[in-house]
């Protein structure tokens, strides 16, 4: 179900589809970083999942986070870089978000 809802928001094997919620998120991502979207944030993170259809693998799943997993690794990193909490439209929460079939954080 992770992969499918991915796929959904637009985040495909053949790239970002246009007009679809993972187009909105690239162009905002990219405005407000200054012209890229930056390796690891949330819009390349998905669009990597989305292209090899490894979500769910990787421990985003219908019923949250797996323990040990890529998944787990990267919400503490996040958490430990942020004083201890995940922001919301990070990387972590955003993928979470859609992976479970959400429109993603909101900043």
């Amino acid at each position: 179900m992770s992969d499918k809802n991915v796929h959904k928001a637009g985040f495909t094997p053949s790239g970002i589809s246009q007009g679809s919620l993972a187009s909105s998120m690239m162009s905002r991502e990219a405005r407000e970083s200054g012209g890229g979207v930056r390796s690891g944030g949330p819009t390349s993170t998905l669009q990597g999942m989305g292209a090899r259809g490894t979500t769910h693998s990787s421990g985003f799943t219908s019923s949250g986070i797996s323990s040990g997993s890529l998944a787990s690794s990267k919400m503490s990193q996040e958490a430990k870089s942020h004083g201890g909490g995940i922001p919301r439209g990070g990387t972590t929460s955003t993928v979470q978000s859609i992976s479970t079939g959400g429109k993603g954080g909101r900043r």
